[in-house]
């Protein structure tokens, strides 16, 4: 049986003249903070100091010669992953790491992951080179052993070489990222660090196999009729020895169904038959059942010696890609199992520029964020990586999709070689590796690349260039038809379908709304109905307790010079503060008041955009919002800051992203109710809609009886007499149905006459609640609009339940906070704001 060796320990990085102990998985900058040598680059402004590691070449070395290699018995599972099979967990029980062992034909030397440009040398005979960091890599070293060198170029040089090749291509940001097969997001974006890493930033091991492994593993999972079906395509690797010998695998599903295919060469389709399946579902539609799906290769023969084995979870379902035109133009709607769904997507980035240190863990916590702001899809953007595997299994387990964008993002990219071979092999080594997760429903050819060639000025500039356009027309998806033929892909987003309509056009396809935050004010937002939105947002700074230990020492201003150095979007303070003077008056001076103010925004932008745009379902099939991780702390558009903390759009995500939605809407003739229905079961709301004074007496009041089919919407134009005026700054609308709440206001907030806000502040500690668990008990005596406890105010670890809440007179809410270092009533007051008369 195929046996694996983790190589996580032993390795050592050349600095100078002295060797570093050194951790795979990890990169240069990881180990050089672990040996003290540079400060930390999420700090203050340290990112610039450290621009020197990423500019020069690194070594690591390990030595492979001090092994007594008869004792090595690693007892690896050999669960491969994709297209080497390269084992996931293992364990080295010897007492060294060497390239042979006695019973074993081969010794392969794995790395499941090389940042980026690399020469591998084992006792000064080349190995191989690499210049891809979103591939896997193998080499033969049986019977071999010495020094194992492996050497990093510069990933400015490596882009440098390239670019000498191919020629200048045109490019959003002044990195060299579109030349070199590497984390484009590493060379810096708009809302992260440059921080340009080098390293085996994933596992690396030692395969020993005899007679064959398996070196692909395809399953393709589709359902007819309530039956399951599972069509397994192997592709084994044999040794000079195995090569004529008789192989079989075997395949189980859990439940008991099995089924035998005889290798024919070097390759075997087997094809298993579940009946009575029970169907994987995105979150709100019903449950996640996984089934384990287990493969064997074995040798052929009485004894059927097993070889190599392959291990999955996957999960029964259908889901298309709706693409049809109708009077509105080019659909865009994902249907999940005969269901059409309007998708509450967002979009991720790497959860640290240093992406080797996201642990499962790591991701499990952000992911699980992620569903509990009413997440049913995350999009994985193509300036990022393919993310670890551990990644996908939590969106299985937790019902949310995948959308996974090959990695090209903003830039004009060589199709010439050396690239083209590169993008060719690393497509279909990830569509091999992640097509088993059920999780994954949509591949994505590129972000914003489409665009940028007809829109930025890069098709005369290229002048008949390559510039990518055949990669996301012509090579990936023959690579996703040819390996994952059952899932959908699109070329770009945003992408209308077809050059006979702009790759931005609302009306088809994939649409990027950026126009709003970057010129207008968020009301705008609802002048269109697109019909799928895939990126949109609005910026907000991170959480006061994360900007207090990112720039530590600092007297917080909004240009200060760490609040400056971590805010990189193009005048992102001024679209900030715009964002801020459209509707209230811009403080001068209160950094707090402002830091409200700007959370304030960022949550009502895009809590407008998501309810009117659901309000227009099906026309508009879904919204994914930019962005719900941050990778450092930094002024972004994020949901979760760069420390795990939620801002108030996470809160309001929740309430907007729900199944059932109230939203007030401008309408022609007045305000418009809408009421939204993505559950499965019919709606019978009761809905108060009361006009309201801001004194907070009540103008007039009125109960209407509305019934909501499933996955419906109802719009019904408010009734004149309880509608405000059109431009009054003295009554509002407040829309009530059980826990559901909407308001409308008929100016923006510094021209409406809001009184002083008065409310009573308790708090209370429940009978055996722990040290710093509380609840604060909020009275308004007057209209309280978007009322919010900043809980990190209370001590880093502090957290509330609740975001932004609008209160009328007499009303009582109750916000539970967990892990306060502070309660007392004058620490609490303090950290709670809300909107104020200008």
């Amino acid at each position: 049986m195929k046996e694996a060796v983790q190589l996580a320990e032993g390795w050592s990085l050349r600095h100078s003249e002295e060797l570093l102990p050194a951790r795979v998985p990890g990169c240069v900058h990881t180990d050089l903070l672990t040996a003290g040598l540079i400060p930390d680059p999420f700090l203050g402004t340290n990112e610039a100091d450290v621009a020197w590691v990423g500019q020069r070449a690194w070594t690591y070395v390990r030595d492979l010669r001090e092994t007594d290699t008869d004792a090595a018995t690693g007892t690896g599972t050999g669960t491969g992953m994709g297209t080497d099979a390269a084992t996931r967990t293992g364990t080295d029980t010897g007492t060294g790491t060497g390239t042979t062992r006695r019973g074993h034909e081969r010794t392969d030397l794995v790395f499941d992951g090389l940042d980026t440009a690399a020469t591998l040398t084992l006792d000064g005979h080349e190995l191989g080179r690499t210049r891809n960091m979103h591939r896997r890599y193998r080499f033969d070293v049986t019977g071999r052993h010495g020094l194992l060198e492996v050497d990093f170029a510069s990933a400015y040089d490596e882009a440098a070489s390239v670019r000498a090749l191919t020629g200048e291509r045109p490019n959003v940001y002044p990195e060299p990222f579109q030349y070199i097969r590497k984390m484009a997001c590493a060379f810096g974006w708009d809302w992260g660090p440059t921080l340009v890493t080098a390293g085996m930033w994933r596992p690396v091991r030692l395969e020993r196999w005899s007679t064959a492994r398996l070196a692909e593993v395809r399953p393709l999972v589709t359902v007819e009729a309530g039956t399951g079906r599972v069509e397994v395509r192997v592709e084994v690797e044999r040794t000079a020895q195995g090569a004529a010998r008789p192989l079989a695998v075997h395949a189980a599903v859990e439940g008991g169904f099995e089924a035998r295919g005889t290798v024919e060469g070097t390759a075997a389709v087997l094809t298993l038959e579940v009946p009575d399946v029970s169907l994987w579902w995105p979150r709100g539609y019903g449950e996640q059942p996984l089934y384990d799906l287990e493969l064997t290769l074995v040798e052929d023969g009485p004894e059927q010696r097993p070889l190599d084995s392959w291990h999955r979870r996957i999960g029964f379902r259908t889901v298309e890609l709706d693409r049809s035109a109708d009077e509105h133009g080019t659909g865009f709607t994902l249907v999940v199992n005969g269901v059409r769904t309007f998708v509450r997507g967002v979009n991720w980035i790497p959860d640290d520029v240093l992406p080797s240190r996201v642990t499962p863990e790591r991701y499990r916590t952000r992911l699980r964020q992620t569903a509990d702001a009413g997440v049913d899809l995350v999009r994985v953007w193509g300036g990022g990586i393919y993310e670890d595997d551990a990644f996908y299994d939590a969106c299985d387990e937790l019902g949310l999709m995948v959308w996974q964008d090959f990695l090209f993002a903003c830039a004009a990219y060589p199709e010439e070689q050396p690239l083209r071979g590169e993008v060719e092999a690393e497509a279909r080594d990830n569509v091999v590796r992640l097509m088993p997760h059920p999780s994954l429903v949509l591949w994505n050819g590129n972000n914003e690349n489409l665009w940028g060639f007809r829109d930025w000025g890069w098709e005369p500039e290229l002048n008949g260039d390559s510039w990518g356009g055949g990669y996301y027309l012509d090579l990936l998806p023959r690579v996703v038809a040819a390996c994952d033929p059952v899932r959908a892909y699109t070329a770009g987003s945003p992408w209308s379908g077809s050059w006979n309509h702009h790759p931005n056009d609302p009306a088809h396809g994939t649409h990027h709304s950026w126009e709003v935050w970057n010129r207008r004010d968020y009301a705008e937002y609802r002048d269109s109905v697109p019909r799928f939105v895939s990126e949109f947002g609005w910026q907000a700074p991170p959480a006061m307790a994360t900007l207090r230990r990112a720039l530590p020492g600092e007297q917080l201003a909004p240009d200060s010079p760490g609040m400056a150095h971590h805010q990189k979007a193009e005048d992102g303070n001024g679209k900030l503060n715009r964002g801020v003077e459209r509707h209230f008056e811009l403080p001068d001076g209160d950094f707090d008041r402002w830091h409200y103010l700007t959370q304030v925004v960022q949550a009502r932008a895009v809590a407008t955009g998501i309810e009117h745009w659901r309000s227009h379902w099906p026309v508009c099939a879904g919204t994914i919002v930019w962005q719900i991780n941050d990778c450092w702390p930094v002024s972004s558009w994020a949901a979760i800051d760069g420390d795990g903390r939620l801002k108030p759009l996470h809160h309001e995500l929740r309430r907007v992203y729900a199944d059932r939605l109230l939203t007030l809407q401008p309408g022609d003739d007045g305000p418009v109710l809408a009421v939204v229905n993505q559950s499965a079961e019919p709606w019978e709301a009761h809905v108060r809609l009361r006009r309201m004074r801001a004194d907070g007496a009540e103008a007039a009041d009125q109960v209407l009886d509305v019934t909501v089919a499933a996955r419906s919407v109802h719009r019904r134009t408010v009734p004149k007499d309880l509608a405000p005026a059109a431009r009054s700054a003295g009554e509002f609308l407040v829309a009530d149905s059980a826990e559901l709440r909407s308001v409308h206001f008929p100016v923006v907030d510094k021209e409406f006459a809001y009184p002083a806000p008065r409310y009573d502040v308790v708090v209370e500690s429940p009978v055996g609640a722990r040290a710093g668990n509380v609840e604060v008990v909020v009275t308004a005596h007057t209209l309280v609009r978007d009322l919010l406890l900043q809980a990190d105010r209370l001590g880093p670890d502090a957290a509330c339940d609740t975001g932004l809440r609008t209160l009328l007179p007499g009303e009582q809410v109750r916000l539970r906070v967990t892990g306060a270092a502070e309660t007392g009533a004058n620490a609490v007051r303090a950290a709670l704001f809300c909107v104020e008369p200008a």
